[in-house]
C-alpha cells in the first residue's frame, strides 16, 4: 500500500502556523516546544534575522492540508545559544576552504532542555522520514549542515539509524520515588548527605530572606523587572551575552501561564534573587536564575532545593536542572545522558567528525557511570533514581 503523500514548508514565524495545529501535534507534555515558548522568543526579538536565529519552522502536511507533524527549526549563523558545541567542527570546514555557516538547527532556543524535536500528530511518518525531508530542505538551501539538539533517545535511535551522527552529553535530573515530603527524600540519602542538605537550607533560611513563588498571571512587571536584573548578573558573571531580551519574561508568563513558576528570594520587601522555572506534564524545568547579593547557599535553595519541594507538592515525576555542574549530585541530581544528531553534507567533515564522536560517545558513557558512582543515595535506593539507560 503506498505511503500517504506527506509536504513540507518552511515558515519564517511561528505565527504563521496556528497554536491549535501546533500544540495538537506538540502534545502538551515539554513547554519548550510550545507554540507560546516559541512565539515567546520571536516576539520578544529574541530570535530573529538580527540575532542569528532565523526561524524556518518545518510544517509537514497530508494530502488534504492537515498538519501531521511539525518542528521547530532555524537557519543558523552562528553557534551561540544552543549548548551543543560545534564550533570546533566550523573551523575544520573553514580551514579546508569550505563554509560551515550558515546551518539548520532543530532546537528549543537558549534551551538545553531534552524533549521531542519532531512533533507528531497519530499516524504521522516517523522521525527518521521527517529528518529526511529537512536533509532535502538543507540541500536546497544550500547550508552545510543540520543539526537536531537535546532531541529525545527513541529520535536519536531513528535518526542514527537513517545514517546521522550521534552526540551523547550529560546533564542531572533528580527523580520523583514518590516522596510524600522533602523531609521523606531526604530519607533516602546518606546519613552525612542528609546533614548537609539540612545545614545547607537551615543556612540559607536563616539570611533574614522571605521567600515566594508565583506563577503565571500572579507575577508582576516588577517582579520580572527584577528577574531582569538577577538574569543579567549572571551573564555578566559568565562573561556571556544575553541571548534573552527584557521583553521575553513576560512574554512568557502572558503566552504560558501558570507553565512560568518565579521563585523569589525578598530582603525586607525587594527581590534579590531569582529561579525561572517552566512545569511540564510530569516535570519541572529549572531554567535562569540570578542574585544581586552574597547570601549562602542561596542558590542551592531557590534552584535546587525549593524545586523539589514544588516538584514533590505538584506530585510531578522529576525536575531538569539544566545544564553543567557536578555539585548537582550530592544534592540529589543524578547524571543523565542527552542527544543530539547531526547531519554534515561535506563528506571529509562528516567522516571526521564521525570519528571524533565514536570517541567522545565512549567517554561520555564512562563518565556518566563514573558520576554515578558520587550518588548520595543510600544503597538500597540508588538504582531506583537511575532513569536512561546509556547508549
Amino acid at each position: 500500500m503506498p505511503k500517504p503523500t506527506i509536504s513540507l514548508t518552511l515558515h519564517a514565524a511561528i505565527a504563521e502556523i496556528s497554536a491549535a495545529e501546533w500544540d495538537q501535534c506538540a502534545g502538551g507534555k515539554n513547554p519548550f516546544v510550545s507554540h507560546g515558548f516559541l512565539r515567546a522568543v520571536e516576539d520578544s526579538g529574541s530570535a530573529g534575522p538580527e540575532t542569528g536565529w532565523i526561524p524556518r519552522h518545518a510544517a509537514f502536511r497530508d494530502a488534504q492540508g492537515q498538519l501531521v507533524a511539525c518542528a521547530p527549526a532555524y537557519v543558523k549563523t552562528h553557534s551561540y545559544g544552543e549548548y551543543v558545541f560545534d564550533h570546533g567542527w566550523a573551523r575544520a570546514l573553514e580551514q579546508a576552504g569550505g563554509r560551515y555557516y550558515p546551518k539548520l538547527q532543530v532546537c528549543s532556543p537558549f534551551s538545553p532542555v531534552p524533549g521531542p524535536r519532531f512533533l507528531r500528530a497519530p499516524g504521522a511518518p516517523d522521525s527518521a522520514e521527517l529528518a529526511a525531508a529537512l536533509v532535502q530542505a538543507t540541500g536546497e538551501m544550500r547550508l552545510s549542515s543540520l543539526h537536531i539538539t537535546f532531541c529525545e533517545q527513541d529520535e536519536y535511535a531513528a535518526l542514527g539509524d537513517a545514517g546521522f551522527l550521534q552526540r551523547m552529553g550529560v546533564q542531572y535530573h533528580w527523580h520523583n520515588q514518590g516522596y510524600a515530603s522533602f523531609e521523606d527524600f531526604l530519607a533516602a540519602l546518606s546519613s552525612r548527605k542528609r546533614k548537609t542538605l539540612r545545614r545547607e537550607r537551615r543556612d540559607a533560611q536563616s539570611c533574614g530572606l522571605t521567600f515566594r513563588n508565583v506563577r503565571g498571571g500572579d507575577i508582576t512587571a516588577a517582579d520580572w523587572v527584577a528577574f531582569y536584573r538577577f538574569y543579567q548578573s549572571t551573564v555578566d558573571r559568565k562573561w556571556g551575552s544575553a541571548y534573552l531580551t527584557d521583553r521575553f519574561f513576560p512574554l512568557l508568563s502572558d503566552y504560558l501561564g501558570d507553565a512560568v513558576v518565579l521563585m523569589l528570594a525578598d530582603d525586607r520587601g525587594t527581590p534579590v534573587a531569582g529561579a525561572l522555572n517552566l512545569v511540564g506534564a510530569d516535570a519541572l524545568y529549572g531554567r535562569n536564575w540570578g542574585c544581586t547579593g552574597d547570601y549562602p547557599f542561596l542558590h542551592f535553595e531557590l534552584c535546587y532545593y525549593r524545586a523539589l519541594d514544588f516538584a514533590i507538592i505538584q506530585g510531578l515525576a522529576r525536575v531538569e536542572a539544566g545544564a553543567q555542574g557536578e555539585h548537582k549530585i550530592q544534592r540529589g541530581y543524578l547524571p543523565q545522558p542527552t542527544y543530539s544528531a547531526h547531519w554534515i553534507a561535506h563528506n571529509g567533515l562528516r567522516r571526521a567528525v564521525a570519528d571524533f564522536l565514536g570517541q567522545e560517545r565512549a567517554s561520555v558513557a564512562a563518565e556518566i557511570e563514573g558520576l554515578r558512582q558520587l550518588s548520595p543515595y543510600r544503597r538500597d535506593e540508588a538504582g531506583t533514581n537511575a532513569d536512561q539507560e546509556i547508549s
